[in-house]
């Protein structure tokens, strides 16, 4: 799930054939697009930024130059987030050997956040969901495919959890959830729960237990396995730690700029 930005409501949308040629698109900004299979030729691509958390899903690639870069993006991550590389184990022992590293990595990125200035858990970069909301939405993304998905919770949810931005457009109910910015003392206790559970989880699960099939939380007429589930929980720890350390770079780089100018 992609941290969220103001929806674009405007309704023209060029064709899936759409050619652009010899057109000015320095600084354009496409979120939450389709942009699979585009071509892009002769472009000056100095400075761009793409951000795919789906890129390394399946079979897909990314060429640059003739290049599929996917597994450099790879091994760079895994090179820049110890533990990362773990997010895919199979077996009981495996799973939880990963899931000790995501929450050794984000108790770093959680007393980082903390020692910032006032003011930046809940701060914003570029539209994105703030240190805080990331945090939330990590809870939610644990009661959807932990408390609900693998333990079969009816209503899994805690009202501190942070939806995706397609959430209500998906037909799904976000009142469920609290609005307004809650306390982030609060909103650690709950992801200390959260995080508690699936430790005991994985703290108690065996080989067979993970073959076990579950229904899939967005299509529940496709099973998946249990395995299946704590995988997506990881690739979602992952994901959204990145999304957070790039901003709080973003943001100790602004403090140092005000420090200076100061």
């Amino acid at each position: 799930m992609v941290p969220s930005e103001s929806p674009d409501t405007s309704t023209e949308q060029p064709e899936p054939s759409a050619r652009f040629v010899d057109r000015d698109l320095r600084e354009a900004r496409f979120v939450r697009c389709d942009l699979s299979g585009a071509v892009l030729r002769a472009v000056d691509v100095a400075g761009a930024e793409i951000d795919a958390p789906w890129l390394l899903d399946g079979e897909s690639t990314l060429l640059v130059n003739g290049v599929d870069v996917t597994g450099f993006v790879d091994a760079e991550l895994d090179r820049r987030m110890p533990g990362r590389a773990l997010r895919r184990a199979e077996d009981p022992d495996g799973l939880r050997a990963a899931w000790a590293a995501v929450e050794q990595a984000w108790a770093g990125a959680v007393a980082r956040a903390e020692s910032m200035p006032q003011g930046s858990l809940d701060a914003s970069v570029d539209g994105e969901w703030s240190f805080a909301e990331t945090v939330r939405h990590l809870v939610m993304a644990t009661d959807t495919w932990v408390r609900g998905a693998v333990l079969g919770v009816e209503r899994p949810w805690h009202p501190l959890g942070m939806p995706n931005a397609e959430y209500a457009a998906d037909g799904h109910d976000p009142s469920v959830f609290a609005p307004g910015t809650p306390p982030w003392s609060e909103v650690l206790a709950v992801r200390a729960e959260r995080t508690a559970h699936v430790r005991e989880l994985l703290a108690a699960t065996t080989a067979d237990e993970l073959d076990a099939t579950r229904a899939t939380p967005w299509a529940p007429q496709y099973p998946e396995t249990v395995r299946s589930c704590l995988h997506t929980v990881l690739e979602e720890e992952w994901e959204h730690l990145r999304y957070a350390l790039r901003d709080l770079d973003v943001l100790a780089a602004r403090a140092g700029e005000r420090s200076s100018a100061g």
